[in-house]
């Protein structure tokens, strides 16, 4: 895999650092518990690391309302705790990727500051100030704009009041943040994951949103219109090829971005001539139902979408979405480790995935997100989804010394990295072979996607590359399934029980079984 770049070839995994590892007694995961568990990454066999934001932050939205830009969160740690991290980081030849968040501020970021000062203060166009408000929404319910009463006009906010928009049609507000990704650049973290990629400019005339026909009682109050002015704009590619041509002046950097948008409207985000993101994430996994028929629809679709040159990548989970376990249940969370790491391009994991970890239950009284608490009860709460890593099965797994910001998942006794690291069989150790298959054989990064197809609960799909091919079986009903095939050598099944076993024409997976298939050479 030499001709290919580190990042195309990686297994990217997400910190969410509030949750990691907490190297103090306050019961918030930080940079210096991070780097307790490097080698753990290390021997999990994943190639960098994701980190959600650890800027200096009110932490009204836990790190994405951000009050500085180059600097680090005394929560976790100082800019020389960053420093020694990243330098062990590189030392593990292991690589950084850092989260940024350029569609908005914190309402105390100095820039914002200045802004709501006066109208005619220098920074007023920083920000997107109106004399009275359009129909857009936040999205974490109610109006997008929020009334300032000393300079007796609105801002707009796409999430908390307490995170006021940029104007990105501002030419100072794109200098300003380039040069923040220069002064992680020089530093020298190896790429961004740009949040909300696709929200970063707006309609200049700042139209009404047409109504949604789609939005039904009970749904979030930011579904009540379509996102038409407020999301996606054209001039939108022309700021990320600009940002693109920031990284892409130091060598070996990615630039990543989350888009939640159709198939069709992503791929746009590679840019002309590929000079938008690297890598425009790809979430379709997250949204497609759990069945062979629709995993082998987004895969087509998503493979025959790709701008030739573009590289592909695939998530199963982050800090926005639930658990793949709980989704879909324990057996199947294997199936899907095994589709995941089949899959060719960059991955990215998101942590607990390797262990099984799902949601966990938060009481009323323990909720933290501001989202469930603007909208209670209709399931916009990612809590249970950024719980505690459990290291180990004492009381406080291994966590914290002190009260957990969010509460443990109760299963943490038996499901947790060392009860897990001791059976050999676990999804722990699968995950670990998987990664190590991927690594030995490029057919499984760069290699064509092939003879995608649904047969019932079965799924299956070719890997291949020159001569060499493997074929990719997963049984994603709870049923055995008896499936034709080549002749060929198992590799690995879910169960980790049958590697080296002979396939002559056709085998039998059990319920919830996937398998890995080297196929024979024809001579």
């Amino acid at each position: 895999m030499q001709d290919l770049t580190w990042w195309q070839r990686a297994v990217v995994y997400e910190i969410y650092p509030r949750s990691f590892q907490d190297s103090g007694s306050d019961g918030i995961g930080d940079l210096n518990g991070i780097l307790q568990r490097l080698d753990y990454l290390v021997q999990l066999g994943v190639d960098a690391i994701w980190v959600s934001p650890i800027y200096p932050s009110p932490m009204a939205d836990f790190g994405y309302d951000v009050s500085d830009y180059c600097g680090i969160d005394p929560v976790f740690g100082t800019l020389e705790d960053f420093d020694r991290l990243l330098a062990e980081v590189h030392h593990r030849g292991l690589k950084m990727i850092l989260d940024f968040v350029p569609n908005h501020t914190s309402v105390r970021h100095p820039w914002f500051l200045e802004s709501r000062s006066s109208r005619d203060n220098p920074k007023r166009d920083w920000y997107m100030w109106r004399d009275e408000p359009n129909n857009w929404m936040s999205n974490f319910g109610g109006s997008g704009w929020q009334r300032d009463d000393a300079t007796r006009q609105y801002y707009y906010h796409s999430f908390l009041k307490e995170q006021p928009d940029l104007n990105w049609r501002n030419p100072s507000v794109r200098k300003a943040m380039y040069d923040v990704l220069r002064f992680w650049l020089e530093r020298g973290v190896d790429g961004f994951r740009v949040d909300v990629m696709w929200l970063m400019i707006k309609d200049n005339q700042y139209r009404d949103n047409p109504p949604n026909p789609g939005y039904k009682p009970g749904d979030s109050d930011g579904h009540r219109f379509l996102t038409t002015y407020n999301s996606n704009q054209p001039e939108v590619h022309e700021i990320v090829a600009e940002m693109r041509a920031v990284v892409d002046a130091y060598p070996e950097r990615v630039l990543i971005g989350e888009i939640y948008l159709p198939v069709p409207l992503l791929m746009t985000y590679y840019g002309t001539d590929l000079k938008g993101a690297d890598l425009p994430f790809n979430f379709q996994l997250l949204q497609c139902a759990w069945s062979a028929t629709a995993i082998a629809k987004v895969i087509s679709e998503y493979d025959a979408a790709l701008p030739a040159g573009a590289w592909p990548n695939w998530v199963l989970g982050n800090h926005d979405q639930p658990r793949i376990a709980s989704r879909i249940g324990a057996f199947q969370a294997r199936v899907a480790a095994m589709l995941l790491l089949t899959l060719p391009g960059t991955l990215t994991l998101y942590y607990g995935e390797e262990i099984g970890m799902t949601n966990v239950p938060i009481a009323p009284e323990e909720v933290q997100d501001p989202a469930e608490k603007n909208e209670p009860g209709i399931g916009m709460g990612r809590d249970p989804e950024r719980t505690p890593m459990p290291w180990d099965a004492s009381p406080l797994a291994g966590f914290t010394t002190g009260k957990p910001w969010l509460p443990l998942g109760p299963d943490h006794p038996s499901v947790n990295i060392a009860t897990l690291n001791q059976d050999e069989g676990s999804i722990l150790h699968l995950y670990r072979k998987l990664i190590l298959l991927r690594q030995a054989h490029c057919e499984l990064v760069a290699g064509k996607m092939g003879s995608i197809a649904a047969e019932d609960n079965l799924l299956r799909y070719e890997r291949a590359r020159s001569a060499k091919r493997f074929l990719i079986l997963l049984n994603m009903g709870h049923d055995p399934i008896q499936a034709v095939t080549e002749n060929g050598t198992i590799c690995m099944s879910t169960c980790l029980d049958r590697e080296g076993d002979a396939v002559n024409g056709s085998v039998c997976l059990r319920a919830s079984e996937g398998m890995i298939i080297s196929l024979a050479v024809s001579l």
